[in-house]
């Protein structure tokens, strides 16, 4: 029986170093695009690509440069649908105590970074203008090594910590009690969804995949995530919306029924509700963005 809690992720840094930088130029190994936790803090830079972004609760669609850090022990997806060929992706892991034990909460000068890392927590994406500070410098990473790099990446997360120019993507306080046994549940409920959600997918269907009833089912998923599962694919959609939108020339009524609607009133509604501004002033926007 295949049985979404999230995976518990071990990362191991070289031998005498406490940070991990990685970067990628390439398509992704697949096997690194499934929902997971891990206790060392994740700070993502990618310069540029397009993909969805999947950390606790949150779920949207980026076309273009990306700017991300995540907490200990916060669920999060690799970034699937992602191209990668024409931008490099910057990866930075490190534990929250790497420079000893209360390192950050002890020492005056660096109380806002202990800040930053409690906001973390809930994912934080940064901005254009954080991103145009600090982008190059967390690629340089890289080609720095032993006490450069920390105090390279110090400097980094002192900008961090102090710039306003971000947003929390979990701001509702979102809270994942990570039990690595119920990985196998939540990633068959999401593969399955990301495969069907153009078509209807019943509440019996999916319950069967997890071999559960359907109330004990609808349990489960909102206590799991948070949410209904109702909502979960119906922000699924709308993320897909997001990038026809982005990508393509099909009209909104085409995107709306290519993404598993089947009433453009009800589209309408639950992309204001979910993306805060309807289809056409989005595309408007992102054509504006473009020019």
């Amino acid at each position: 029986m295949i049985t979404k809690k999230p995976t518990f992720k071990k990362l191991s840094p070289m031998f005498g170093t406490s940070i991990l930088v990685k970067q990628h130029n390439d398509k992704l190994d697949r096997s690194e695009m499934f929902w997971h936790f891990h206790p060392e803090i994740e700070l993502i830079y990618i310069n540029r690509g397009q993909g969805k972004t999947h950390i606790g609760n949150h779920l949207s669609y980026f076309n273009n440069s990306q700017l991300i850090l995540i907490g200990s022990n916060l669920p999060h997806n690799g970034f699937t649908d992602r191209l990668t060929a024409a931008g490099i992706e910057t990866t930075v892991q490190f534990r929250p105590d790497f420079l000893g034990e209360d390192f950050f909460n002890s020492v005056p000068e660096a109380t806002a970074i202990a800040t930053l890392f409690e906001k973390a927590k809930n994912g934080i994406k940064f901005n254009r203008a954080a991103k145009d500070v600090v982008g190059s410098k967390i690629e340089e990473l890289e080609n720095y090594t032993g006490f450069d790099r920390i105090l390279k990446l110090l400097e980094i997360l002192q900008y961090l910590a102090t710039t306003d120019d971000y947003t929390i993507l979990n701001a509702d306080g979102f809270m994942f009690e990570a039990e690595p046994q119920d990985t196998d549940k939540i990633k068959t409920i999401y593969k399955y969804v990301n495969a069907n959600f153009k078509e209807h997918i019943a509440l019996e269907a999916i319950a069967d995949k997890v071999s559960m009833t359907v109330p004990a089912f609808c349990r489960y998923f909102k206590k799991t995530t948070g949410k209904t599962f109702t909502q979960m694919v119906n922000e699924i959609r709308i993320v897909h919306a997001t990038k026809l939108l982005n990508e393509s020339q099909m009209s909104i009524a085409d995107i709306c029924f290519e993404c598993g609607f089947n009433n453009f009133s009800h589209f309408n509604k639950q992309f204001n509700e979910i993306i805060g501004k309807s289809a056409s002033n989005y595309r408007k926007e992102i054509k504006q963005i473009i020019q």
